[in-house]
């Protein structure tokens, strides 16, 4: 199926509710990885004295999460071309 454009129809060159909605998600993204920075900057939370084992864990879970994240975005690991 070719994905041209039917002949006599006319194709919008924008759709604005498209756009709409890319920036709003992308705004819940650009919000949601400040945030986590921030909370990054504040060891997550932590001060040095109660750091444990269980910690590392969560951080592991929440690099792990963040690795499949980065990989589809920049095609690598297990989504590299």
């Amino acid at each position: 199926m070719s994905s041209e454009p039917i002949r006599g129809t006319i194709m919008p060159k924008t759709n604005d509710a498209a756009l709409d909605a890319f920036i709003a998600v992308k705004n819940e993204i650009d919000a949601m990885l400040a945030r986590l920075v921030a909370h990054s900057a504040d060891h997550f939370g932590y001060s040095p004295e109660e750091v444990n084992w269980g910690h590392v864990g969560t951080l592991d879970h929440y690099r792990a999460r963040l690795r499949e994240i980065t990989d589809l975005a920049f095609r690598e690991g297990e989504h590299a071309d």
